[in-house]
């Protein structure tokens, strides 16, 4: 699967998971392996995001293994979802960086949040005029080769 088709569907693949099975006293938790094969995120990509602080409070289990939670999962489906539409890495972490720091930073990240959002809302009205020229192009050409058709 392209890295693209990856994280396009990691939100609803996280969304999907579920939470039957644990007891309340322990909350679900998924290995490296199982979040990758989930997300389809490569675990290069999960460790990655982690050393760059876009995950922080991992967990590990006493022998090291990585431990992800719910709200892990929430999180990375909230920086694909983020990444997906263009926001870089640095933003991303500061905006991880704000949430830690809790409510004081809510108006900050809001903002950061507007300001994305109008950043994504001129990447669409720029696809949509790219999809008009190339709509024009594809009448243009039925065109031509319809006349060129008929003459033959």
């Amino acid at each position: 699967m392209s890295e693209a088709g990856i994280r396009k569907g990691t939100l609803k693949t996280v969304e999907r998971f579920s939470k039957t099975g644990h007891s309340p006293e322990r909350p679900p938790s998924y290995t490296i392996k199982q979040v990758s094969e989930k997300t389809s995120l490569p675990p290069h990509v999960l460790r990655y995001y982690e050393s760059e602080g876009l995950l922080p409070g991992v967990e590990r289990s006493r022998n090291g293994i990585r431990r992800y939670s719910d709200n892990d999962l929430e999180w990375l489906a909230l920086i694909c979802c983020l990444k997906n539409t263009g926001m870089s890495i640095k933003q991303i972490k500061n905006f991880v960086e704000l949430s830690v720091k809790g409510e004081e930073t809510l108006k900050e990240r809001c903002e950061l949040l507007r300001e994305h959002k109008r950043h994504v809302e001129d990447q669409i009205q720029e696809m949509r005029r790219h999809l008009e020229k190339v709509t024009w192009k594809i009448d243009h050409f039925t065109r031509q080769y319809e006349k060129y058709a008929g003459t033959r």
